[in-house]
């Protein structure tokens, strides 16, 4: 696929054409009118401190809030799911002390994902996808505590992928990609960061470096350098702007070899 298909089939408003006030009142409406089209309870969405998590929580917060003042019984559970002790803990407590969830549940991930993963590990001699694949296991261990915990309190499971994930497929299928109802999806980074700052956020939460932190022999690597270009050339692509040549080749390379990871499972197609 070209750069010129991806951008139409997933290009987004240039920033500067967003009024940032509106475009988060429409998502926390949309919020609010879901639930109570599904008849369900609230929202659960793990909160791990960065801006996608703390942007998308506090629009949880406020739709639970303003539904319940229109009388309908809805609550927004903020999940903390470290791996033992998360180092950029501090940075989690900001995010929850600003979102101001009704409920914080806390989950450590350590004990299950180490005794699923030290299974299979030892058959295999490769050392750096074993601790890959263990970050795997992490982001997926964190969804099924959150879908546990939805299903416990008849909740919605809420997803922070947006576009600027969704075309690099920076994100682990079936783990943090997984979720009932998107809120963040059509925007890229950069707009994520201005709806944080439209919401009330600090700078120090919508200008963090952002990192999955799911290796543990890298710890805290900055998603940029993993994907091998920054979130501002991605959002400039998706926006329709002037990027280097050599950047588009690394941003269409990153599309075309993570193509599974956007698609539902594929089957053999019979005959009509």
């Amino acid at each position: 696929m070209t750069e010129h298909e991806i951008f139409h089939l997933h290009g987004v408003r240039a920033t500067e054409d967003i009024d940032f006030v509106a475009e988060a009142r429409a998502r926390i409406d949309y919020l609010k009118n879901y639930l109570v089209e599904t008849g369900l309870n609230g929202y659960v969405l793990g909160i791990s401190g960065g801006v996608d998590s703390t942007t998308a929580g506090r629009m949880c917060q406020i739709a639970c809030t303003e539904l319940r003042e229109q009388g309908y019984t809805a609550y927004f559970y903020a999940v903390r799911l470290p791996y033992g002790t998360q180092r950029d803990e501090a940075d989690a407590q900001a995010s929850l002390q600003f979102i101001n969830p009704d409920e914080v549940i806390t989950v450590n991930i350590k004990e299950p994902t180490d005794t699923l993963h030290s299974q299979l590990s030892g058959l295999f001699e490769n050392e750096h996808h074993s601790d890959f694949n263990k970050g795997n296991v992490k982001a997926r261990i964190r969804m099924v505590a959150q879908y546990d915990i939805a299903g416990l309190l008849g909740c919605l499971v809420v997803g922070t992928d947006h576009n600027s994930e969704l075309v690099p497929a920076f994100y682990t299928k079936w783990g943090d990609q997984a979720c009932d109802v998107t809120v963040l999806n059509g925007l890229n980074k950069r707009q994520v960061r201005k709806i944080a700052e439209t919401l009330g956020a600090p700078s120090t939460m919508f200008n963090k470096t952002p990192t999955a932190d799911l290796e543990d022999n890298k710890p805290q690597n900055p998603d940029e350098v993993a994907l091998g270009f920054s979130y501002e050339d991605l959002d400039n692509f998706l926006e329709g702007k002037y990027i280097e040549a050599a950047v588009v080749a690394k941003i269409v390379a990153q599309y075309e070899k993570t193509r599974h990871k956007r698609n539902w499972p594929v089957g053999f197609k019979l005959d009509d």
